[in-house]
Order: structure tokens, then sequence, then C-alpha cells
């Protein structure tokens, strides 16, 4: 890997060696200085979320993507491994089981899935003789030290509806296993071989309800579950309301609740996996339930405050 500096940031990193540097992802220069020296790059940095201006999540994800392929170019790095989303063939309607050969599609509800889908296309059309690309979509990481979903669920835990009457289906990945995927990937991406720009979904295998897991990862927390309800539409209503007043008064916070996050909680999100496991050699160790014992061993331990 490559040489890295940086006085402050990522402690943990740093005790065990890591050279770290921290900037700006839309900062040409200094993403092409970060990559001098490496061999390979992994690319897992992104602006995530459902609220925000186009420009600031096309900065950070497809700006920041096409400053990544430029440090591969100028210090002839020959691998590079990109961190997607399933949300990129997300089309508002129930997935159940599909694979890679679904399409991106035509209309996105949200900045984040459009910004990603556009820069997964630019990486994988950068595959070529000289520098090797693949693409990973793992769905809904979590697990220990995660700062996006568990926190936010573990905060609003009082507040939590069920919207609808179904508990549609839809996948995770404990964040072992993603974490695996990606060395894997490295390991067998090189010019010419099966995984080169392609796309792969990354998840545990284990689809589950989606409330069910939500009030898995809030009884890790020590939290109650989820059982008051409110219906798909009056959601709806609740989510165009929000974000109406959001915009209107200029508030840049993310509303507490969005018409693409009802979606995603409304609708099916499981995928087939086979081809990670064929390509790449990919078999989650660690089950849901397993990782659900380690998170609230973790947070009992470090307690969210």
């Amino acid at each position: 890997m490559g040489r890295m500096t940086h006085p402050t940031a990522y402690l943990e990193l740093q005790r065990i060696g890591v050279d770290v540097v921290q900037g700006d992802l839309a900062d040409r220069q200094a993403v092409v200085a970060a990559c001098h020296g490496c061999d390979i790059i992994f690319h897992v940095a992104a602006k995530a979320g459902v609220w925000g201006s186009y420009e600031s999540y096309h900065r950070a994800n497809v700006v920041g993507t096409e400053n990544i392929l430029a440090g591969c170019s100028a210090h002839g790095i020959r691998r590079l491994v990109y961190t997607s989303s399933p949300s990129v063939i997300f089309d508002g309607r129930d997935m159940e089981g599909v694979d890679e050969r679904v399409p991106y599609p035509g209309h996105y509800e949200a900045c984040y899935p459009k910004t990603k889908a556009i820069a997964e296309q630019m990486v994988l059309a950068a595959n070529g003789p000289t520098l090797a690309t693949v693409s990973l979509r793992p769905h809904l990481i979590w697990g220990p030290r995660d700062n996006h979903l568990v926190p936010r669920l573990l905060a609003r835990a009082g507040s939590l509806r069920r919207i609808g009457a179904l508990d549609k289906k839809v996948d995770s990945v404990y964040i072992d296993n993603a974490a695996d995927a990606h060395v894997l990937a490295g390991d067998r991406l090189a010019a010419g071989s099966p995984v080169c720009g392609k796309a792969y979904f990354i998840t545990n295998g284990e689809p589950r309800g989606v409330w069910e897991l939500i009030n898995g990862i809030l009884r890790a927390g020590g939290q109650s579950p989820v059982t008051r309800r409110i219906s798909r539409p009056a959601a709806m209503w609740l989510a165009s309301l929000m974000e109406a007043g959001h915009t209107l008064f200029r508030i840049r916070r993310e509303p507490r609740l969005t018409r693409f996050v009802v979606r995603e909680l409304t609708t099916a999100h499981w995928f087939d996996i086979s081809a990670a496991r064929r390509d790449l050699g990919y078999d989650p160790r660690v089950s849901i339930d397993e990782g659900l014992g380690i998170l609230a061993a973790w947070l009992k331990a470090n307690p969210m405050r």
C-alpha cells in the first residue's frame, strides 16, 4: 500500500501501524498525491445519506471517483476496488433474489444512488489492460463501530414506527463479511481475471424482514422493539411534508423521514450473491445472529451517548 501521513486522524489505525492522510475527495491534487506508491486502491469513501444538494453528492461521489481514477493513471496503479451500493439499481419496486443483470433505472429518487451509479459506471468503464477494476455492492453494512445505521436507529428508538402492514425481506451484511469481500476482490483482481469490469452484490445471504432486522439491532442496544405502526400512505404524506418544510426553510439537516426512506422500508431488497461466491470465493463467515451477539457485547462495553 502507499505511504500516507497525517498527525491526528484515525488513532486506532495509527496504533496498528497504518499511515493515514485526510483530504477532500474533490481536490484532485490531494487525491492524486495520496495515491502515490499504492499497489491497489480500495475506494470506499463517499457522501452517503438521503438528503442534501445534488452538487454536494456529485462533488464527493462523482468528482471524487474521477480523481481516484486520475490517481491510478498518474501513478500506474493497476488495481481498483470500488465500493458501490445496491441502491444504484433500485427503481422503487420490490427486488427479490435479483442478480447483477438488473439494469440501472431511468430515474432516481435521491442523489446518493444516482451519483453512486454514475461513479460505478465510470469505474467499470475504466477497466482495461492498464487498470483492472471491480465494483462491490454491499447492502446495509452494520456491526460494531458503525457510524451510520446503528447509531441512527438507537438514537430514534423511542419514536420509530413500523411503516405499512408487511415486513418486507431485505438483505444486510455484517461488517467483517463486507471487509472479507473487499480483500477477496483485491486478491482476484488482475488483468484478464473473471472479476474485471464487473459488479457484485455483497450480503450475508440471509434475507430477513426489515423490521425483524431493525428490532434485532435495537435489542442489541438494549432498546425495546418497534411495535407502533403508521400506514404507508400516511408515511408518504408525512415525508412529503417534512421534505417541503426543510426545502422551504432551507434546513440543512436531514428530515426525520423522506419519501426515499419510506420506499426503502416498504419494498423488498434481497439479492442473489451466487456470482460473488463463484468469482470471488466469497462465503459470509459471520451470521446475522452471531453478528447481533457481537454487536450487543460491543454496545454494552461502549454505550452510545
